[in-house]
């Protein structure tokens, strides 16, 4: 089978007799007769013949010689991006001094197949698990008035919020160190006196002291019911905890704080009473990336020449973002760093750079140009000769595969002395596989007519994804009444085992926003607004009721039928490409009947109805056949539910 032939310009004989007949009305009015028996008419086929023979032989040229060209005007294949999640480390029991969780543990997902390979994670930083211990506990009450019970605190037990609890009402525990990251167990004893709450829905709030600011803990179990009974607190103290001086004395301050009841929460009625209160670490949290560490790697010893290329040996590098960098070595000076550009462009012919192709992980040098009085030009210096060149590290891997469920990261390939277990509490996010071929094709086009200007739709998404690669979709469209630009930006996310996502991870990460606004509004044309930000999001809930065959399984059937309707409505996994969920496309009846006819185990769809949601207060709306969405939006599942008849 021979490989597909490369399609450079698709115009043929008549379109380009046609252009030029165009051309002649805007440059040569005064030409009216452009008949066939025109002289200068004939010249016009003549000389588009000859193009439209030239024009067959350029789209026969190769695919390699293809990305040659492809190079020459700058367009080089996304890189691509490694999701991240955090880890929790658990310990396995409590420890007296500090354990260490260095830089680079690998910890991944439970292999259950034998011939795919289990998806590893590598932390980012060294996470320091802080004992600790209780010393001080405060209360301050709505006017400030501070009491100090540590010395006082019986049997009976001190109220935690004052007599009659308010909002504002502060009850703080004193830690004799900060525990940035870690996780703190506060065990309570509790005399059952802080009736009137709901003890699954407290109005409470944990926060940890930043020596600024109060920063909001997560709560990862609660078994005191609002300091109702006794039981644990458990908490996950944010990285910025730091020491700071309350009531005179120094320490690690966390608080529980009263707030103001929601519509319908229930509140204190009697205020909670603490007897004992004791504190410990169980664990601590740091951040973690699909992609493995490559360190202290030569790549190679310069030959002196311009347009030096040096291979990696693993590849392909993540998008790095500036951070990798090559040494060079030196007699005088030793390891001498050199910086990645984009491009030679504007680079001196003494400026230490070197471009990064990121797919194919070479390391490319600059290039020197013979000008036409014979001298030639560098842009960018040349290594010495026989220098030799490594790179002190970077990481290798990404791709889709790394956006794993909550819970899914939990094998220790990393052994770390005392830690009992890990897990990731969150769906990783952020996988993006590497651009294929096919795309940067299509790219190069549009590339080489934009000029690096943003004028259409497809300039501003071009550009944006650019600036951003790890984003997984952009969508441009044009405000017709602002007259505006909206840029429309979903950021890559997990899923869990049936598919489901968070409806907080569909919301792009800051730094991504302001990287994409700001080379946008280097290129967009004067007088254009331009605004980049979340698309709308339009919920959607399906309730749908099916037969399964005589001899299918009905209790692996619902399970099997949930991923497929979260999997079909899913905003970059959704559709029928399987690309993503179309802007705009509404959502109809029928083509849930025909996801879930399609299943195996399935004889009949009896059923299926469509509930508008909102995904952000979770109200639903009235029975309808189609759900639509706007021009601008995307679906969100909310909440769907099979039912499987035998």
């Amino acid at each position: 089978m021979s490989l597909p032939v490369p399609n450079l310009d698709d115009r043929r004989f008549q379109d380009l007799v046609d252009d030029a007949k165009r051309m002649v009305q805007s440059r040569c009015p005064e030409w009216t007769d452009h008949n066939v028996s025109d002289p200068g008419v004939t010249l016009i086929e003549t000389f588009a013949m000859m193009v439209d023979q030239l024009v067959y032989r350029l789209n026969r040229v190769p695919d390699k010689l293809y990305v040659k060209f492809l190079e020459l005007i700058g367009v080089r294949r996304f890189p691509p991006s490694a999701a991240t999640v955090d880890l929790t480390f658990w310990l396995s029991a409590p420890q007296e001094s500090t354990i260490r969780v260095p830089a680079g543990t690998r910890v991944s997902t439970k292999r259950v197949d034998r011939h795919e390979d289990a998806i590893v994670f590598t932390t980012l930083s060294e996470l320091e698990i802080v004992p600790c211990s209780m010393t001080r506990l405060v209360t301050i009450d709505t006017d400030h008035r501070i009491a100090d019970h540590t010395e006082d605190i019986s049997m009976e037990g001190m109220h935690c919020f004052g007599a009659s609890p308010r909002p504002g009402d502060r009850f703080l525990v004193g830690l004799d160190r900060p525990v940035p990251s870690c996780a703190v167990v506060l065990r309570m004893s509790c005399v059952v006196e802080g009736v009137g709450v709901d003890p699954e829905d407290p109005p409470v709030v944990w926060e940890a002291f930043d020596g600024h600011h109060w920063l909001r803990c997560e709560v990862e179990r609660d078994t005191t019911g609002g300091l109702n009974r006794s039981g644990d607190v458990v908490l996950h103290i944010p990285r910025e905890h730091s020491p700071a001086v309350i009531a005179g004395h120094s320490a690690g301050w966390l608080r529980c704080r009263v707030v103001e009841p929601l519509e319908g929460q229930p509140f204190y009625s009697a205020a909670p009473r603490v007897s004992k209160v004791e504190a410990r670490t169980m664990g601590g949290t740091t951040g973690s990336m699909n992609a493995d560490l490559v360190s202290g790697e030569v790549i190679g010893v310069s030959e002196g020449t311009p347009g030096q290329r040096f291979r990696l040996q693993s590849r392909p590098v993540i998008a790095s973002g500036g951070s990798f960098l090559v040494e060079v070595s030196s007699e005088e000076e030793g390891w001498v760093i050199w910086e990645e550009r984009l491009s030679f462009g504007r680079a001196g012919p003494d400026e230490r750079v070197f471009v990064l192709d990121a797919n194919d992980g070479e390391v490319i040098f600059g290039p020197a140009v013979r000008l036409p009085d014979g001298t030639l030009k560098s842009y960018g210096a040349i290594p010495p000769k026989g220098a030799t060149i490594r790179v002190p590290q970077y990481r290798v891997g990404g791709g889709r595969s790394g956006n794993v469920a909550a819970g899914a990261l939990s094998v220790m390939r990393t052994p770390i002395p005392f830690v009992g277990r890990v897990e990731n509490r969150r769906p990783a996010a952020g996988g993006i596989d590497g651009e294929d071929m096919e795309a940067a094709k299509e790219r190069g086009p549009v590339t080489l007519h934009s000029l690096g200007r943003a004028v259409t739709r497809e300039d501003y998404e071009l550009i944006a994804r650019q600036s951003a690669p790890e984003a997984a979709r952009v969508h441009c469209t044009v405000d017709e009444g602002q007259g505006g630009v909206r840029v429309l930006v979903v950021p890559a996310v997990g899923s869990d085992q049936l598919g489901r996502v968070e409806f907080a991870d569909l919301v792009p990460h800051a730094d991504m926003l302001r990287a994409i606004a700001h080379e946008l509004d280097k290129r967009r044309t004067v007088g254009a607004r331009v605004v980049v930000e979340p698309p709308t999001y339009r919920g959607v809930t399906v309730v749908a009721r099916v037969r399964a065959h005589e001899h299918a399984d009905s209790e692996r059937l619902r399970p099997v039928a949930l991923r497929a309707l979260y999997q079909y409505l899913h905003p970059l996994l959704g559709g029928r490409d399987g690309h993503g969920w179309p802007f705009g496309r509404p959502v109809q009846a029928g083509g849930i009947y025909s996801v879930l006819q399609h299943l195996p185990g399935v004889e009949q769809v009896e059923e299926v109805r469509l509930f508008p949601a909102d995904p952000i207060t979770g109200e639903r709306g009235d029975r309808v056949e189609r759900v639509d969405v706007g021009p601008d939006s995307l679906v969100f599942s909310y909440g769907h539910e099979v039912m499987v008849d035998l």
